[in-house]
């Protein structure tokens, strides 16, 4: 089935994942001095299921959420969004999980995770079960580290296909608070060699397997149909097959950097669910992360519908 294929189907996009709630300090400033804080939504997937949401695209997401105040907020801000949360599982005993952001004065960022024994951590292979037919089902490697049961949902949706005739997209997403670099590299690498469309951070990639360079990154997961590395404020790269696109990254002020892989993530399926040349989809990638690399949150304001239409009419 071609990327382009599809139009017939029940959802555009499925993404399936942990959400948890977040707090963070508004205007940034380190926890420790006492600031303001606010609550927001955020997971990889059910963040990248936002922006396409609101881009117009039909997404579904399924997870597993606490019966608490905090599972009821991602509900509801995901509801708002577009998203369709209607077959999220709700555990009657474990908790949704929670993580606060640190920012430094030097405006890195610290994030600390309360997620041990989260509702999410019980997700298995039973959320894809008659699972509703999808364009592109998208997934991350976060999911992988949370329990035995996860890392078999990842396993089973990447090699078994439970969505048949789906684009599989897969982000590496490497958080090395949650597995050691021994384990998570190669587990990290069977998976990504499993799915169709890859995600990976040129940094990452190092960290896991000793790649320098964006090249060495593909020779190190030669199998999917198209790999995306993406080297921070130099630019991202695309393998296509046997083709190679590269678009520099745009300049842009910096207020918290959290969130921009999920916001490139989304322009670039935005850019794949509306046929765009490979050069396009990058630029919409780079777009959508600037767009959340200017906010304290990971979800930020929309581009306009005119910087969208220049994002995919530049690199045909």
């Amino acid at each position: 089935m071609s990327e382009a294929d599809g139009a017939a189907m029940s959802w555009d996009v499925l993404c399936v994942g942990e959400s948890m709630g977040l707090v963070t300090p508004d205007p940034p400033a380190p926890l420790r001095h006492g600031p303001p804080l606010r609550l927001e939504v955020a997971g990889a997937e059910s963040n990248v299921a936002s922006w396409l949401a609101q881009l117009g695209a039909k997404v579904g997401w399924r997870s597993r959420l606490g019966a608490d105040p905090f599972g009821e907020l991602i509900r509801a801000r995901l509801a708002a969004a577009g998203v369709d949360t209607s077959e999220v599982v709700v555990d009657q005993q474990a908790p949704t999980g929670i993580y606060f952001k640190d920012p430094a004065a030097d405006g890195a960022t610290t994030v600390y995770y309360y997620r041990r024994g989260s509702a999410a951590a019980a997700m298995d292979r039973r959320l894809l079960a008659d699972a509703p037919a999808a364009r592109v089902v998208h997934l991350s490697g976060i999911t992988a580290a949370l329990s035995g049961s996860c890392a078999d949902l990842l396993h089973h949706a990447l090699a078994e296909r439970p969505a048949p005739g789906a684009l599989m997209s897969f982000d590496i997403n490497y958080r090395p608070a949650l597995w050691p670099v021994a384990q998570a590299g190669p587990a990290l690498a069977k998976l990504a060699a499993a799915a169709d469309l890859v995600f990976v951070g040129r940094d990452e990639a190092q960290v896991l397997w000793g790649t320098a360079t964006v090249d060495e990154v593909r020779a190190r997961l030669p199998e999917p149909t198209t790999l995306v590395v993406k080297d921070g404020p130099v630019g991202a790269t695309a393998y296509h097959g046997d083709d190679r696109f590269t678009v520099p990254a745009p300049p842009v002020t910096v207020v918290e950097p959290v969130g921009a892989g999920d916001a490139f993530a989304a322009g670039y399926l935005w850019g794949v669910l509306n046929d765009a040349a490979p050069a396009a989809r990058l630029r919409l990638g780079h777009l959508l992360a600037g767009c959340a690399l200017r906010t304290a949150g990971d979800i930020g304001e929309l581009p306009t519908a005119a910087e969208l239409a220049a994002a995919m009419q530049e690199g045909r």
